[in-house]
């Protein structure tokens, strides 16, 4: 090898200058080139060690490069350097699922726009969805233009089932939501997410067209970038399960079925998405097929030593919300309980009870293992403490409440339940049960106070669908039948002047004539006489001991409108109807005219031949019974003159010999 050239040498030898380091630093990060970026960063710090710029680039670049382990291991060596690294250290534990401790990490620092922005991304990962629209609401003072920021509020609205806000919210940061606007700005997320929003406000024609708008528009992009048909799939996969959750809300069950099915059994989405579509799928099927839909989903819940801890497999706690988590493992314990295997049930709700404090499902799964398990009372405990606790949140509950305390014959706990929910007490359903526990109970008058404070109700709003003649109706029915016929006569005088119905009219003469005949005679001439009607005298009618009955037919003369004989003359022709699969074209051979008849009244019948020849078992010669009856019977009506016979009659009380004894005679 010849020796190197003092020039070279002296090249070598020489410092690069730190400016032409940093010129070859902006290049590499400029051209994307991030670990050569990281390279030429520690080539700055061992020409210029500490210096700061240096250090935040080789951080960076390493975070670019989704190096996230050599970015700490960069942050920890600069730690002696008076260098705040604490956001970029930050961002490194949310990337990692260190969801607490990049929390932790942000706390007391200046509220920047990136501080905010990866504070808002902490709590939607945490599902503390008010917590992270406080952190979006305080970065409209950077008045940020970024396509991604709108994107991450409106799902962080959804999310926060604040979708009603969606709206108002995009015209503050200047975005327009219609259909034509999103083709425009050429976002599939963002259509996508405002597809979601529609969801939550079930507007399902208006979602279904943003997500094929969605779908259209993200195959375009990524079909410019070069990805084939299997990688677009997998990437509008989240797109394509939505879709299919809008066809399952509006009653389209057989196409988000195949739609769930071919993600499952294809593999052809994120893991995110399977957990999803395998959670809608297993709704649809229900009890069918238990045992599969479990070991579906169990493909997703890992396995823990622990007691009462769950996890999902494959980071799925961190990619799915809240709301999807608890929905995949109420999914399970409703699986199990139609399996019968309450044990697992109740360890997994026990788990739950803890990973969802603030929910109320896991409570309902709680109560509904104890009644699997035929223990009513507990579930009745459960819920009602429950229900004290949370008085806000006790709805569903005091609802659960009602109906299993029905079931177990527990009618005042169950009207008790009922009565606690006050937005629906006056509705016509909540009503009615209520009218029935009450008259379960015996308390007629409790039933009619019920009745009489919903119709006040009624009569003081003012709403679009009021339920006052509905209410009115029943409860005149109801005090009639209970011989309250005062106070039933006042309701039907109500319904007749403020609706005028023929029923309530018919209602009111017939209360009324217990209780005032003026009055029902007075509303009596109101109803219309019915037709053929006229000639019948009513008096001569009551004067009768009743109806008798007449043998045979009888010419009963009615008096018939002529417009009546004229629709009974027109007679409706109606196009004859043929079984399935008829051609009457090609009617084939003609039927069999006799098939309606019996079989043995048919022409066709031909009785089957009785076998004449006799069995006769026993020794030779021997006569059977039937044959000597018919003989008896047969020489009883002959000549009885014959004193003897050829065949004597056996002697009943000698003992009968055996075979043995009469070969023995025969021998000798």
């Amino acid at each position: 090898m010849p020796p190197k050239s003092k020039a070279a040498a002296a090249a070598a030898a020489e410092p690069v200058a730190v400016e032409d380091l940093f010129t070859s630093l902006h290049r590499h990060i400029e051209a994307g080139a991030f670990e050569q970026a990281a390279k030429v960063a520690d080539q700055v710090l061992k020409a210029a060690p500490g210096d700061e710029d240096a250090v935040r680039c080789k951080v960076v670049a390493y975070i670019k490069a989704d190096e996230i382990d050599k970015a700490l291991a960069a942050i920890r060596a600069a730690e002696r350097l008076p260098i705040d690294l604490s956001y970029y250290k930050a961002y490194c534990c949310y990337r990692q699922n260190k969801l607490q401790e990049a929390l932790e990490l942000l706390r007391g620092q200046e509220e920047t726009s990136a501080v905010l922005q990866l504070e808002s991304q902490i709590f939607y990962r945490l599902g503390r969805m008010n917590d992270c629209m406080s952190s979006y609401e305080k970065l409209q003072k950077f008045k940020i233009d970024s396509m991604d920021l709108k994107i991450n509020i409106i799902a962080a609205l959804v999310a926060a089932g604040r979708a009603s806000e969606v709206q108002a919210a995009m015209k503050a940061h200047k975005v327009d939501l219609t259909t034509r606007a999103l083709r425009d700005t050429r976002s599939f997320e963002l259509a996508y997410n405002s597809a979601c929003s529609l969801i939550e406000n079930k507007k399902y024609s208006e979602a279904k067209e943003q997500l094929d708008l969605a779908k259209r528009i993200g195959k375009e992009e990524l079909m410019v970038e070069d990805y084939g048909d299997t990688e677009i799939e997998y990437e509008l996969a989240p797109v394509s399960a939505q879709l299919a959750y809008v066809q399952q809300l509006q009653g389209q069950s057989q196409e988000a079925m195949q739609t769930y099915v071919n993600m499952i059994n294809r593999l052809s989405a994120d893991p995110s998405s399977l957990a999803v579509a395998t959670t809608n799928l297993i709704s649809l099927k229900g009890t069918k097929d238990t045992a599969d839909s479990l070991k579906k989903l169990d493909r997703f819940i890992g396995t823990t030593t622990a007691p009462n801890q769950l996890h999902l497999v494959e980071n799925l706690d961190f990619k799915l919300s809240p709301r999807q988590k608890e929905t995949l493992y109420s999914a399970r314990v409703l699986l199990l309980l139609h399996a019968n295997k309450t044990g697992q049930a109740h360890e997994l709700v026990s788990g739950l009870l803890g990973m969802f404090p603030d929910s109320v499902f896991p409570v309902l799964l709680q109560a509904a293992v104890h009644v699997k398990e035929k223990k009513v009372q507990k579930a009745e405990d459960v819920l009602s403490q429950y229900a004290e606790k949370h008085p806000e949140n006790s709805k569903g509950l005091l609802l659960a409440l009602a109906q299993i305390a029905a079931n177990a014959n527990h009618f005042q706990l169950a009207a008790d339940s009922l009565s606690r929910i006050p937005d629906i007490q006056h509705m016509p359903a909540t009503v009615a049960t209520l009218v029935v526990l009450k008259e379960r109970l015996g308390d007629s008058n409790a039933a009619a106070s019920v009745l009489d404070s919903a119709i006040h109700w009624w009569k003081n709003s003012i709403t679009e669908y009021n339920k006052l003649d509905i209410l009115t109706r029943e409860a005149a029915a109801f005090k009639l039948s209970h011989g309250r016929d005062e106070e039933a006569c006042l309701l039907y005088e109500e319904l007749v002047k403020s609706h005028g119905s023929v029923e309530a009219l018919a209602g009111l003469v017939m209360t009324s004539a217990r209780t005032n005949l003026e009055k029902a005679e007075q509303y009596e001439k109101k109803l219309k006489p019915l037709p053929g009607l006229k000639g019948v005298n009513v008096e001569s009618l009551e004067k009768t001991s009743g109806a008798r009955h007449v043998e045979g037919p009888q010419d009963m003369k009615v008096d018939v409108p002529e417009e009546v004989k004229k629709q009974k003359a027109k007679k409706r022709k109606r196009k004859p109807r043929y079984p399935k699969g008829f051609d009457p074209a090609n009617p084939g051979p003609p039927p069999d005219p006799e098939r309606w008849l019996p079989r043995r009244e048919r022409s066709s019948y031909r009785p089957k031949r009785k076998d004449k020849r006799a069995q006769v078992r026993g020794a030779q010669g021997a006569v059977s019974r039937e044959t000597a009856a018919t003989n008896a019977g047969g020489s009883s009506k002959g000549n009885q003159t014959t004193s003897s016979s050829k065949t004597p009659a056996a002697n009943t009380d000698q003992p009968k010999t055996s075979n043995k004894s009469r070969k023995k005679k025969s021998r000798s």
